[in-house]
């Protein structure tokens, strides 16, 4: 049926005179007396069978319920009593399943029926003519008019009813307007070695769905994501109205600095949504300077100062300080309540704020000649530093000599022996040791013995060096002389070696008689 046409259909009924109870047909909605009847109801099937009650119905266009679009029905008694009121029922049904737009039912009543009530009231009335008028009637709809009334004249009774309707066909096109919003979360500050979460949140707030939608974020020089990669990308879909996707990701960055990071989210269409966060980079910074002796003799300690600082743009937190001592080095003592064990020395120095320090110091002892070695390590969160140090532990020559006379005193023509002695009393060998004799005028040389060859000329004895002698270790040289005049005799003797800065004199006195 083309839209916009219209039909029209009449249907008549004739009526005859017989009492007939006025609750004949059951109500389907009552619809208002007001411009617009109700909304039709679902079809039902017919009422009833009553011999009693005359219906009739039209199909319209065709004549065929297959085919046709409007069924209107009549039902009434088949006859009344004169001044006796009785119903009847007008039953309009849209067959089809498509709404059907201006619907227009019109009654026309008989001039000798007089009307009692009419459900429901028609649209508008106009003397022996009632109007319904139905703005959309939806696909299987069904409404029932019922009108109560009576008449006082013999006659028959005919009602004609008239139907006009068009036909509408519409379809809906919402306009819609998606729209992306991007939100982005990453912390305002992070330490260099920290990863950096980052999370990025979708959203179509607009009021269509919108397809393709892809979140990518291009990270700032020196960061990477997890894979390693400079750019992370997000596949989100299709997003309806009021829908978010949320992506997250760990980050790092190389180095420090103020950075600003902007992802942006791009779908089907031609949107796109962008955001950025900016995050500061820090890095605490450790420097460990450390100051000691160079050179210490066997037994003497070995003090050093370690200063700890925090040369880095944030706060260094729960500082160490670790000194391992080796070599020849032993623990003496620590300041600032350092705990010594398994040749570790420990500090444990708390929070270092930016540009501040702290000092503590140490000392070891060398109980032989080597090198004592020092390596300090200083460590905080995100944040560490060495420095070492060592010190040369040297021994030192300490030469006694001595010398002494065996028979003092002794006769005009005796013999008399010095014995010679040279011990190293020190921590180190002391070499080229040279022992020179000198006779007095009194005496007369005879013989000479020693550890190394000797020369005698004269009143002086000459010993050849001695290459070396060890701590603890002794030489011993021995001159034998005779007596030759009474006095009171002094015999001499030197000794210089390569640790001696000045020769050692000693001599011993005989008395010749």
């Amino acid at each position: 049926m083309a839209s916009g046409s219209r039909f029209s259909v009449i249907v008549q009924s004739m009526i005859l005179a017989l009492a007939i109870s006025p609750d004949i047909a059951s109500a389907q909605g009552t619809p208002r007396s007001t411009r617009s009847p109700s909304t039709p109801q679902p079809a039902v099937p017919p009422a009833t069978d009553d011999p009693a009650i005359a219906r009739t119905e039209k199909l319209f266009p065709t004549g065929d319920r297959a085919t046709s679009v409007i069924l209107l029905e009549r039902t009434a008694p088949v006859e009344v009593r004169r001044g006796q009121s009785f119903n009847y029922e007008i039953t309009l049904t849209n067959l089809t399943r498509g709404d059907l737009g201006e619907v227009t039912l019109t009654e026309l009543l008989p001039k000798s029926f007089k009307v009692e009530t009419i459900n429901p009231e028609p649209t508008r009335r106009e003397g022996d003519t009632a109007i319904w008028r139905y703005e959309g009637f939806p696909g299987g709809g069904r409404t029932v008019i019922r009108v109560l009334g009576s008449t006082d004249h013999p006659d028959e009774l005919t009602w004609c009813a008239t139907v006009t309707f068009g036909t509408k066909l519409c379809a809906t096109t919402k306009t819609v307007e998606p729209k992306l919003v991007l939100t982005k979360t990453a912390p305002a500050e992070v330490l260099v070695c920290d990863t950096i979460p980052i999370k990025l949140v979708v959203t179509n707030s607009g009021t269509g769905t919108v397809q393709g939608v892809r979140v990518t974020d291009n990270l700032p020089r020196d960061w990477q994501g997890s894979d390693g990669k400079n750019t992370v990308a997000f596949e989100a879909g299709a997003l309806r109205p009021g829908e978010s996707r949320e992506f997250s990701f760990q980050a790092r960055s190389a180095s420090t600095g103020n950075f600003v990071n902007e992802a942006t989210a791009s779908a089907l269409g031609g949107f796109t949504a962008k955001a950025s966060t900016e995050t500061v980079v820090r890095q605490p910074v450790l420097a460990v300077s450390k100051t000691g002796p160079e050179v210490r003799f066997i037994g003497r300690p070995a003090e050093y100062r370690l200063t700890v600082s925090n040369t880095g743009d944030t706060a260094a937190r729960d500082t160490m300080l670790v000194d391992t001592v080796s070599g020849v080095g032993e623990f003496l003592r620590a300041s600032d309540n350092g705990q010594y064990a398994n040749g570790k020395v420990t500090w444990a120095l708390g929070t270092l704020a930016p540009g501040a320090s702290k000092s503590v110091d140490v000392a070891f002892v060398g109980r032989k000649a080597g090198i004592i070695r020092d390596d300090a390590v200083a460590t905080a969160y995100c944040a560490s530093a060495r420095a070492s140090a060592t010190t040369q532990v040297q021994g030192v020559a300490a030469i006694l000599l001595e010398v002494v006379d065996v028979a003092d005193p002794i006769e005009v023509g005796a013999a008399e022996t010095y014995i010679i002695t040279v011990v190293n009393q020190g921590t180190a060998e002391d070499r080229n040791i040279r022992i020179t004799c000198t006779l007095p005028p009194e005496e007369e040389y005879i013989s000479a013995d020693g550890p190394t060859r000797f020369k005698a000329e004269g009143k002086t004895v000459t010993f050849d060096p001695l290459p070396s002698l060890a701590p603890k270790a002794k030489a011993v040289y021995r001159v034998v002389v005779k007596g030759t005049k009474v006095e009171d005799a002094r015999f001499k003797t030197q000794l210089t070696s390569d640790m001696l800065s000045t020769p050692v004199e000693e001599t011993e006195s005989t008395h010749i008689y």
